[in-house]
């Protein structure tokens, strides 16, 4: 049994997702989807002996969404230009590499050549042709502002609006040609998301909130074309374009958020720096991290970020690895240690093999894990995805019986009947029932993460609340990350004070974290003027100090 985590693009709401999972379920061995409105993305458990990752794919193609591929951070994994298959995990020589970052082609085992096109800055989720959230909220506001500007002189215009004697219509046109033109602009452009989306929502069996705007909107702009060009009635183009303003509004604002909400998961990706020191053909040559092949030799030098996991070959340092552990104390690495991707090397250079790359990283796995997380769903929610459906169909039920009273039971207008069945279809929608909890389970598990704390699934994060005491398992975990002094223990005829200044003027030639905090232990101190310093890798380091050789360090020194 497999689970991945695949970028959903076009997603227009909560209520699209369940029709994902409804279609997914449907493939021969998937035992489970979890998809996730706010994150657009979608996890699949399935047996890869009854179906494949390329088959997940084309189903999710095939209920009207663009799939990304794999979730996996781009600059860290090689992504070809159309399917899954174009992700190499563990790609390994032989390799016709490229040095200018443009493009690499790779042989892994049991997988044909692929080519895949890099940006070597890209730091992004997903790839293709499908627009992200960012750019789907860019969108929106887009449409919004066409909508507005169209929309704000059919107002004007309109007996709802001001009907100024001064307004007139425009080019000597008749006002019902003139408000056609206007609602034209301001309808049909930025109500085709809307329409896209109503229509697959409709054929993946659901009906959400896409479907509500095209019944509203749709509806009074229809029956206002037809009493322009086929019989004399009242007309709603401007109850349709200023409805579907304030609709553009919310979906605009929305879009914003759930973007927003994905910012926890791009900085977990953006650990990993995106180019590479990698020696090829006997040279030191500077290549996307996406390039980097299992089986590189790799160049490290101080203060930079490890780009995949390896083997150090060469050389000694020190490396940060926070990020993975928690400790705040670097750790001594030598010939034959491993390292991990996107921790940092704090000291000396080395050279190590890359032995793990791609989606088979650490990092990968960690973002994975998160991505999991984000898409698993608490009890709340899996009540709510229900409930919405329903809600949506009573929606359309209630929107149609207000109509049907108003205008038969009760004799008002058909321009208010109308306008009351139009209003009833878009409030009555429950999009922020399906929204609220991903949203809420994206953010706790973006911020989790970013502080080095991960949750398995929704339901440990939503089980947290209940917890009155939380045990760690070991010492150095909970810490600010800044070591201090807390006591010095000196032997017999040795002042505490004249500790902190030998040891003091040693370490100010020193920036290991344990320097500082002896620099800061030694403060208001003066400190003498060393020679010949020396730093010893994984050990300390030494110095003249008053004429005498001083060694300071650890218990191997």
């Amino acid at each position: 049994m497999k689970t991945s985590t695949f970028d959903l693009r076009g997603s227009f709401g909560t209520l699209d997702h369940l029709g994902v999972e409804k279609q997914l379920l449907r493939v021969p061995g998937v035992t489970r989807v979890s998809a996730n409105a706010a994150s657009d993305s979608v996890t699949v458990s399935f047996d890869e002996a009854r179906t494949s990752e390329a088959a997940i794919e084309e189903k999710i193609a095939d209920c009207g969404f663009h799939c990304g591929g794999r979730l996996v951070p781009r600059h860290v994994c090689v992504i070809g230009s159309t399917t899954l298959s174009s992700v190499l995990p563990a790609a390994t020589h032989p390799a016709d590499h490229r040095s200018d970052g443009v493009a690499a082609k790779s042989v892994a085992p049991d997988r044909k050549p692929v080519t895949a096109e890099h940006d070597a800055m890209a730091h992004e989720m997903g790839h293709g042709d499908g627009k992200d959230m960012a750019a789907m909220a860019r969108d929106m506001r887009n449409r919004f502002i066409v909508s507005l500007v169209f929309g704000l002189p059919i107002f004007a215009l309109s007996p709802m609006g001001l009907d100024h004697p001064l307004l007139k219509p425009m080019f000597g046109l008749s006002l019902d040609l003139t408000l056609f033109l206007l609602a034209s602009a301001a309808i049909l452009y930025p109500v085709w998301p809307f329409v896209v989306a109503a229509i697959r929502a409709l054929r993946n069996g659901v009906l959400n909130m896409a479907v509500l705007v095209l019944l509203s909107v749709g509806t009074g702009y229809l029956f206002s074309v037809a009493s322009t060009f086929l019989f004399k009635g009242q007309q709603f183009y401007e109850a349709s374009a200023v409805l579907l303003i304030f609709i553009l509004l919310g979906h605009w604002l929305e879009m914003r958020a759930r973007a927003g909400a994905s910012q926890a998961i791009r900085a977990l990706m953006d650990l990993a720096p995106p180019m590479a020191t990698v020696e090829r053909d006997g040279k030191d040559v500077e290549v996307p991290t996406a390039e980097v092949l299992a089986g590189d030799v790799v160049l490290i030098r101080p203060g930079n970020k490890i780009p995949v996991d390896g083997e150090i070959l060469e050389g000694k340092s020190e490396v940060d690895e926070s990020m993975l552990t928690g400790e705040s104390m670097p750790v001594s690495k030598a010939p034959g240690d491993t390292v991990i991707g996107a921790t940092i090397n704090r000291s000396g250079s080395f050279r190590y093999r890359a032995t793990k790359v791609g989606a088979d990283t650490a990092l990968a796995q960690i973002v994975k894990l998160v991505q999991e997380a984000q898409n698993s769903k608490a009890p709340a929610q899996l009540l709510a995805d229900r409930a919405s459906q329903w809600l949506v169909l009573a929606a359309i039920l209630i929107g149609l019986a207000t109509f049907a009273i108003w205008y038969w039971m009760l004799g008002g207008t058909l321009l208010f009947a109308l306008t009351m069945t139009i209003t009833v279809f878009v409030i009555a929608c429950p999009d922020a029932l399906g929204l609220a909890t991903p949203m809420a389970i994206m953010v706790g598990t973006g911020l989790g993460a970013m502080n080095g704390i991960l949750f398995k699934n929704a339901s440990a994060l939503e089980d947290a609340t209940k917890l009155d005491v939380i045990v760690f398992d070991k010492t150095g975990t909970l810490t600010m990350g800044r070591p201090n002094v807390v006591e010095v223990v000196t032997a017999e005829g040795i002042t505490r004070d004249e500790v902190l200044r030998i040891a003091g003027a040693i370490e100010r030639n020193s920036d290991h974290p344990l320097a500082i905090a002896v620099l800061e232990g030694a403060s208001g101190i003066t400190l003498p003027e060393t020679r010949d310093f020396a730093n010893i890798e994984g050990k300390g380091a030494s110095a003249q100090v008053e004429g005498a050789t001083v060694l300071l360090g650890n218990r191997r020194l």
